[in-house]
């Protein structure tokens, strides 16, 4: 295996660069990270850092909005952004040879945004279409519903797009306030991985250089809650969320986490997959993840299914998470996960994408970025000793919860099932 050599420089104003250059690749990948996500917002401001994330496509002191989709497809590369809970990132890619110009676009977009007041209120539209759309995803309302149930009372628990009734009070000229204060050099990664020279990393560092020094919000602490959560809606099936605590995403035994998720329900081969789909036929779909922030997590287990059958479904994925904490995995389905986590690290080192990806969230997140051979050596670590005791700590039945949304029976029904783990 190729040994990975990262660069990282933290700027005296706080902003912190690192790089990898990747031999034979012709792309690059560039993202400017920043620590403020939705947990960051205080009760009013509901969606105020997804909404920066929209406004900032929206033209710039130099650019407008056409200009900027139009020089970024002039260059054949791609650019955008996402808001999670934790961090916002905007990112490009590109050929090398347009490098210069990706990062000029970018760092333009981020740093110089305008806010005109007419861009803000036809955005606002926008996001309040994209949020009209979530709710009639009954996926993503039941976990939205989960975590604002699990988390109440908690930044945690608002949904990331944010509110009408908060998005609606939001002017240009408060946006551009609340993204000088939380767009701290301090709070800032620039990650770059790919086919680049030092003179674009130093050009990289000249953009960010004279951005001023401040603090850097804070966030309040969360703790997971034990809760059931119902949304009555006219849906063909019915979707439900099982979850118990998981772990913060820098916890020493995300590795062992990931593994016992992949043998419990990412794939056909999983024991979730086997038992409620293919011998009894119970749902469509069934699958697992996990939700890490600083302090803590939730794993869960998502499948939708009709309301007639819903009830032996959660009985048949209760009994086997039971059954998988006081017996833990064969050899043979750890060796089997095992090798499909690395080998989806390891093919993942062919995109400059995911590289830089990793570089950026690590060490925004987490304070450092593993290397490749750091990952591999913790999967191979894991024994199926640690994945039985660690499912013996997280699968307890006073510490489940449950979200469900569709043609829902009363809430008594379902803390009876959860009552049987």
């Amino acid at each position: 295996m190729e040994e990975e050599h990262y660069n990282i420089e933290t700027l005296p104003n706080g902003a912190r660069i690192i790089t990898e250059s990747v031999p034979a690749v012709r792309s690059v990948s560039l993202g400017l990270w920043v620590a403020t996500g939705s947990r960051h917002e205080k009760t009013g401001e509901s969606g105020a850092a997804h909404f920066i994330e929209h406004m900032v496509f929206k033209g710039t002191q130099r650019r407008s909005a056409r200009d900027l989709a139009q020089e970024m497809d002039a260059i054949g590369g791609q650019i955008n952004a996402y808001t999670t809970k934790e961090c916002t990132c905007f990112y490009a890619r590109c050929l090398d040879e347009h490098l210069p110009r990706a990062l000029d676009l970018l760092c333009d977009m981020v740093f110089d945004s305008r806010f005109d007041q007419a861009d803000v209120d036809t955005e606002r539209g926008v996001i309040l279409e994209e949020i009209g759309m979530y709710q009639d995803n009954p996926e993503d309302l039941c976990s939205e519903r989960l975590m604002a149930a699990v988390y109440k009372g908690s930044p945690l628990a608002r949904p990331i797009l944010g509110r009408k009734s908060t998005l609606d009070k939001m002017t240009g000229e408060w946006l551009k306030h609340y993204q000088n204060t939380h767009y701290r050099p301090g709070a800032i990664v620039a990650a770059m991985a790919g086919s680049f020279t030092p003179l674009m990393a130093d050009a990289l560092k000249a953009r960010l250089l004279p951005l001023e020094a401040g603090p850097v919000p804070t966030t309040v602490p969360a703790v997971y809650t034990p809760a059931v959560t119902l949304k009555r809606k006219a849906t063909e099936q019915n979707h439900l969320t099982l979850a118990f605590p998981g772990l913060p995403y820098g916890d020493k035994e995300r590795f062992v986490l990931q593994l016992l998720s992949t043998m419990l329900g990412s794939g056909m081969s999983s024991r979730l997959w086997q038992e409620v789909r293919e011998k009894r036929g119970l749902c469509y779909s069934i699958y697992t993840y996990g939700a890490g922030h600083a302090e803590t997590g939730v794993f869960a287990i998502y499948t939708a299914l009709s309301k007639d059958t819903e009830g032996k479904a959660l009985e048949t994925i209760l009994h086997v998470v039971a059954d998988f904490a006081e017996h833990g995995p064969t050899q043979e389905e750890l060796e089997r996960a095992r090798e499909l986590s690395k080998a989806n690290v390891l093919m993942g080192l062919e995109s400059t994408q995911s590289r830089m990806s990793a570089l950026g969230r690590g060490l925004l997140l987490q304070g450092r970025t593993l290397t490749t051979q750091e990952v591999i050596d913790a999967y191979n670590a894991v024994t199926a000793e640690n994945i039985r005791e660690l499912a013996q700590r997280l699968f307890q039945s006073a510490q489940a919860s449950l979200s469900v949304v569709g043609r829902t029976a009363p809430e008594e029904h379902y803390r009876n099932l959860l009552s049987q783990l």
